[in-house]
């Protein structure tokens, strides 16, 4: 059997342990402060992705710099910044699935809504239609460069299966850009040549998202946790690798878009 020790009394028993029985369903979201003015909130997201620079987030019409994150408070102090901030709320919604954003891409590749439609919502389905007809296979993936310095890989696989396959891709992937549901921006020398070498057997050797080492401060009972298996369970958290595996089991067709100049 099992007892409450002495360090687990001191860490968790204040109000009669109600940390360790605490249920929220609404999302961890952080309070943004510039200095003791509170600016709003933000996802957790903005603060664990990855990026070059400083952290900067748009909130209140205008761009912060992050200077400093409590993680165990949910706080995050900013300064003001000029500009580049990013902005994003899930909600109580979750990201975008793989089912999800594949039934996306079956609608874009022709089939109906099971809905009725006004003559306005079928001719407006069209011109997306016709949008996206670089972007859509019904055999496969798309890497098309839209641009010189914009290559992206069409992957409609949902927001969980793109962090895991940016992960596993490693350095063929921009690391500046922000997660997406139906694309992965790649860099911009990339070849077929480079792609070929780079991606065999991917599918056997995925990896897990990048966790924030301080991420894990926010994350409960993690004083219960060894480093190793607290960085793992937020990382599966991130992933979805069933999805990312079945992405990379298809055919990969590249493609230069018809709207370049």
């Amino acid at each position: 059997m099992l007892f409450i020790g002495p360090e687990a009394e001191r860490r968790f028993g204040h109000r009669h342990f109600s940390e360790l029985t605490a249920v929220f369903t609404a999302a961890p979201e952080f309070t943004v402060l510039s200095g003791r003015t509170e600016i709003g909130r933000t996802d957790p997201m903005l603060l664990c992705d990855p990026v070059e620079g400083p952290r900067l987030l748009l909130l209140a019409g205008r761009s912060w710099r992050v200077t400093y994150t409590d993680w165990k408070r949910r706080r995050c102090f900013v300064e003001p910044a000029g500009s580049g901030g990013r902005a994003r709320w899930t909600g109580s919604l979750p990201p975008l699935s793989f089912t999800m954003v594949r039934a996306i891409r079956d609608v874009l590749l022709g089939a109906d809504p099971q809905v009725a439609m006004t003559k306005r919502a079928a001719a407006r389905l069209t011109e997306i239609r016709e949008e996206h007809t670089d972007l859509v296979h019904p055999a496969g993936t798309m890497i098309v460069r839209e641009s010189e310095a914009d290559v992206r890989w069409w992957t409609w696989a949902g927001h969980l299966a793109n962090r895991t396959l940016t992960a596993s891709l490693g350095d063929l992937t921009d690391p500046r850009q922000n997660p997406d549901e139906a694309f992965i921006r790649l860099r911009s020398d990339l070849t077929p040549t480079m792609w070929k070498a780079a991606t065999p057997d991917l599918e056997n050797r995925l990896c897990l998202p990048h966790v924030d080492e301080q991420a894990l401060a926010g994350l409960k009972f993690n004083a219960a946790l060894p480093p190793h298996l607290a960085e793992a369970t937020l990382a599966t958290r991130l992933a979805d690798l069933s999805s990312a595996k079945a992405v990379l089991t298809e055919p990969v067709r590249w493609r230069t878009s018809r709207r370049d100049p």
